[in-house]
């Protein structure tokens, strides 16, 4: 999926502003659709999707900001377990 967001420090951002932002587009997605089920509308259609989308990015958001704070920076592990396969070449 996309990168996450990040803020102008260059930090990921904190997994309650992710979830904050899930539900504000949540709440906005219950809306749309129920504007939908009333009658067709293609603008209301294509914001419906674009809202989806977005909360799957967040969703996605989300998981990697938990893994990265059960197991560390992603960058980190790599790097570590390329010299831990560097050292059991070399031994």
């Amino acid at each position: 999926m996309g990168v996450p967001a990040m803020t102008l420090m260059g930090h990921m951002r904190t997994l309650i502003e992710i979830k904050n932002e899930i539900d504000r587009l949540s709440e906005r997605r219950v809306d749309v659709m129920r504007t939908l089920s009333e009658g067709f509308d293609a603008d209301l259609l294509a914001e419906h999707q674009r809202l989806e989308e977005q909360i799957a990015q967040l969703w996605e958001e989300q998981r990697f900001a938990r893994a990265t704070l059960r197991h560390g920076d992603r960058d980190a592990i790599i790097q570590r377990a390329r010299q831990e396969e560097r050292l059991s070449r070399a031994a």
